[in-house]
C-alpha cells in the first residue's frame, strides 16, 4: 500500500526545489525508504524502483515474480522480467528527467542516506540523469512526526523520566537492605525492563546501566554475569530508550546520572556542569537561530556544543556526535547533530525530533546528559524531562 501523505509531501518538496523526480531503489531491504513509501504485502526478491515525479503519477518497476506483492499499492506498475526489460523500462521512466534524487551521499558522507550501491548509481547516470542526494527530500517526506506521534513521544518521554528516577531510588532501597550486598548494574537494567512492560513501552535493546569506568563506554550494556555491584561512592549513568507499544509510535531517549552518596567529588561536579552547559548551549543556539529566521544544518549545532567542551579543556574526551535523529527506530533516518563522525548538512526542519547528548568520557568515569528535542513551527524545545542537578542516592 502506498503512503499517499508521503508521496504528496515528496512531490511538494520536488516542486519547491525545482527537482524533476525522486527515484527510490531497493533490493532485499537495502533501502528502508521504499517500505515506508510503498509497502509490499510480503517478501520481495528482485530489484524495485519507484519513480516519484514532481508532476505526474508515480511509477513502480518490479519483477513479474514480485508484482503481486504490490497489487494493492495504488501505484501504476510496470512489470519487467529480464535484465534487458528492466533497463528498457527504467530508461523510459527517466526519459524526461535531467536530474533525479536518490538515497545517495557523495563519498558516503552521510551513511544513513547512502543506501544505493555504486553500480546502480552508475546505471542511472548512464541513462542521462544527474544523480543528486535525496538527503533533505527523504527527511521531509518520511521523517517528520505527526501530531499524534509527537503526543505519544512526549508521553513515552515522561514515563522514561519517572522510570529513571525510580531506578535510582531502587538502588538506594537495595543498598539500605541489611546484608543485601548491593544491586548489580544488570539487576537495575532488569528492573527498568520490567517497568517498560508494566507501562506499555517497547524497545529492541538496552538500557545502559553503568558505573564509574563503565560510564566511559557510551554503549555499555551490563550482562547477567560480570556486571559491577553498585556501591557507596559510585558514579552511575543510566541511558534508556523506548516507545509506546502501538503502530507508528516514535521513540523517546534520555540519559541521566547520579552519585551514590551525599557529596559528589569536585571533579565529577565539574564534568557534569560542563556537559550540561554544552547541552543547553546547543539548544539555546537552535532557539536563537530559529527566532532570527535562519536555516540551520545538523553540523552547526554539534559545533556549538563541541566548542563549549573544547574551550574548557575536554574536547578530546567528547568522542561521538552531539545527537541523532529519532523516529520509529531510536536512531532515525533524519538529520543528526553531527560535525564529528560526519558533516551533516541536512536542515533541521519543523516536524523532526532528535537527541541532544554531549558527553565527556574520562578513564575513571564518564558523564553524558541526553534530552530529546522537537523542532516545531515555532521553534525547537526539549520534549523530554531535563536533568538539572546530579541525582544523589542515599546510601548507608
Amino acid at each position: 500500500m502506498a503512503n499517499t501523505t508521503m508521496l504528496q509531501d515528496a512531490r511538494e518538496f520536488l516542486r519547491r526545489e525545482n527537482l524533476p523526480a525522486w527515484l527510490i531503489y531497493d533490493y532485499l531491504g537495502c533501502n528502508p525508504v521504499l517500505a515506508q513509501v510503498a509497502t509490499p504485502s510480503g517478501h520481495v526478491t528482485r530489484p524495485v524502483f519507484l519513480l516519484v515525479p514532481a508532476d505526474g503519477s508515480p511509477r513502480l518497476l518490479t519483477h513479474h515474480v514480485d508484482a503481486g506483492k504490490f497489487a494493492n499499492s495504488g501505484v501504476d506498475t510496470v512489470v519487467y522480467s529480464s535484465r534487458a526489460t528492466l533497463e528498457s523500462a527504467l530508461r523510459d521512466a527517466l526519459a524526461q528527467c535531467d536530474r533525479v534524487a536518490m538515497e545517495y551521499s557523495p563519498r558516503n558522507g552521510l551513511p544513513r542516506v547512502s543506501r544505493v550501491d555504486a553500480g546502480t548509481v552508475e546505471l542511472v547516470r548512464s541513462m542521462g540523469p544527474e544523480v543528486i542526494s535525496s538527503a533533505d527530500l527523504m527527511q521531509y517526506a518520511t521523517q517528520r512526526w505527526s501530531p499524534e506521534q509527537l503526543a505519544g513521544h512526549r508521553r513515552a518521554a515522561e514515563t522514561l523520566g519517572r522510570i529513571v528516577n525510580e531506578a535510582f531510588a531502587r538502588v538506594g532501597q537495595r543498598l539500605n537492605q541489611p546484608g543485601s550486598g548491593g544491586p548489580t548494574e544488570f539487576e537495575i537494567a532488569e528492573f527498568i525492563r520490567s517497568r517498560f512492560r508494566e507501562e506499555g513501552l517497547t524497545t529492541t535493546d538496552g538500557p545502559i546501566v553503568s558505573t564509574n569506568a563503565h560510564c566511559s563506554d557510551p554503549h555499555y550494556e551490563p550482562a547477567p554475569e560480570g556486571s559491577s555491584v553498585i556501591a557507596p561512592g559510585d558514579w552511575l549513568l543510566i541511558d534508556l530508550w523506548a516507545r509506546e507499544d502501538t503502530t507508528g509510535s516514535v521513540y523517546a531517549d534520555i540519559t541521566w546520572t547520579a552519585y551514590v552518596g551525599d557529596n559528589p567529588p569536585e571533579r565529577h561536579r565539574e564534568i557534569f556542569d560542563i556537559v550540561l552547559g554544552a547541552r543547553d548551549a546547543a539548544l539555546d543556539f537552535l532557539q536563537d537561530t530559529h527566532a532570527r529566521g535562519e536555516d540551520i544544518q545538523g553540523w552547526q549545532a554539534d559545533e556549538v556544543a563541541r566548542q563549549y567542551i573544547t574551550e574548557r579543556g575536554y574536547g578530546d574526551y567528547f568522542t561521538h556526535r552531539l545527537g541523532h535523529s529519532i523516529y520509529h527506530t531510536v536512531h532515525g533516518e533524519g538529520v543528526n547533530l553531527d560535525n564529528f563522525e560526519t558533516h551533516d548538512t541536512r536542515r533541521i526542519i519543523p516536524g523532526v525530533g532528535f537527541s541532544i547528548e554531549p558527553g565527556i568520557y574520562l578513564p575513571e568515569f564518564g558523564v553524558r546528559s541526553e534530552i530529546d528535542a522537537y523542532m516545531s513551527e515555532d521553534g525547537p524545545y526539549a520534549s523530554s524531562p531535563v536533568q538539572r542537578e546530579i541525582v544523589l542516592i542515599t546510601a548507608p
